[in-house]
């Protein structure tokens, strides 16, 4: 299982460090660099509800297997015009959003799949949900690296390693995951609707917190990352594999954070809410120094993997709301509502950002901490673990 939400964070994160290579190479703006990684997010942005329904109806293996094929078809598509064709730009983006509605249909999936097979453990649910959301974080941490390795061989090889790494996936999903089998028969599509508007209503505020609270979490990281990728060469001189590396250190303190706060919430809302508001706190302070502090490489890399620490404890802990207070009839529904919800943030981070860090970049990050205070307000307000069975 772990290694789906791997592969599909490589997919997309291990293109950041290389995307001043891609404008050069591909002879396109900033703006246009930072779409690669939009069109493959905004894809998914609307494909997962869908996804989610069809993986309740249908089960979850039998959408998650040719979700992964499409991913791998779209590395394929996108590195043969790399390749191949004098003016690429067009036939990249065909084949990051067929990544995107690749990325839909599988990594969202697994969130419900771990509530299924540990549905009366909620200790393991926590536990499982860590390693998931470390899986996700560490490619995170190891895609910067491989993205600079491949490119400094190739620069479009990374379009066909996300094939590779796909067709791996496939392979583990098909032969070592064993899902439980459905007993009864699917909710009608009506139904189903009618349930959805039910839980929106009954349970609709502290939902809605978690998904606000996961578009900020990824709109933050995934600007501060392209922000961090653009300084490193032109504020800091370093490029190809040594900048990789130094991209990954933000990343794995968000990877260790996100390992022990799944080993150590254990489903306890409590536990949950306090590390929501102390880590979103943290996350506002932080990311709002990081222009200050763009011109020393030290402190730059101290205060965005301190940011990287916070958003590694509220991972998991979302994750680990979301499925454990939400019925597995509707499980897969409202896990893909949330997953979605980030991908909002994916897709506005990088555009955000090559447009705001030209000329308003600390007015943009001290309003980022500004955001932040306010998603700390609402979880203060809307999740109430004192409600027993629910988190409001």
């Amino acid at each position: 299982m772990a290694s789906i939400p791997l592969v599909m964070t490589l997919g997309n994160s291990m293109l950041i460090p290389v995307l001043p290579i891609f404008e050069k190479e591909v002879g396109i703006t900033s703006f246009q660099t930072s779409m690669i990684i939009t069109s493959y997010s905004i894809a998914s942005i609307f494909l997962i509800p869908v996804a989610g329904y069809l993986s309740d109806r249908f089960g979850r293996k039998v959408v998650i297997l040719p979700s992964l094929l499409i991913a791998l078809i779209g590395g394929l598509v996108a590195g043969f015009a790399s390749w191949k064709m004098d003016d690429p730009f067009t036939w990249i983006i065909i084949g990051r959003v067929l990544q995107g509605i690749g990325a839909a249909g599988a990594a969202p999936i697994i969130l419900p799949l771990v509530g299924d097979l540990y549905k009366d453990d909620d200790e393991k649910t926590s536990s499982c949900l860590g390693l998931i959301e470390t899986s996700n974080t560490f490619g995170k941490v190891l895609s910067p690296i491989l993205g600079a390795l491949f490119a400094a061989y190739l620069w479009y090889l990374p379009f066909f390693s996300i094939s590779v790494f796909s067709l791996i996936s496939i392979v583990l999903v098909l032969f070592f995951i064993k899902v439980p089998k459905k007993k009864e028969e699917p909710v009608a599509l009506s139904a189903f609707i009618q349930s959805t508007k039910k839980i929106f209503k009954q349970e609709g505020k502290w939902i809605f917190t978690v998904f606000l609270v996961g578009i900020y979490i990824m709109l933050v990281l995934f600007a501060v990352l392209f922000f961090l990728s653009d300084s490193l060469e032109k504020t800091h001189g370093l490029y190809g594999v040594k900048k990789g590396f130094v991209l990954a250190i933000p990343l794995l303190a968000l990877c260790i954070s996100s390992f022990i706060t799944g080993r150590k919430i254990k489903g306890e809302l409590k536990v949950m809410k306090v590390i929501m508001t102390v880590s979103l706190i943290l996350m506002s302070i932080s990311v709002a120094l990081i222009g200050f502090v763009d011109q020393r490489l030290i402190l730059l890399l101290a205060v965005s993997s301190f940011l990287g620490l916070s958003i590694g404890a509220l991972l998991p802990t979302m994750d680990a709301l979301i499925t454990e207070n939400i019925e597995k009839e509707e499980r897969g529904t409202i896990s893909s509502f949330y997953s979605s919800s980030r991908f909002i943030g994916v897709a506005a981070g990088p555009p955000l950002m090559a447009v705001l860090m030209k000329s308003l970049l600390n007015i943009s990050l001290i309003g980022a901490g500004v955001l932040g205070i306010l998603m700390f307000m609402l979880v203060l307000i809307f999740i109430k673990p004192e409600k027993s069975g629910s988190a409001a």
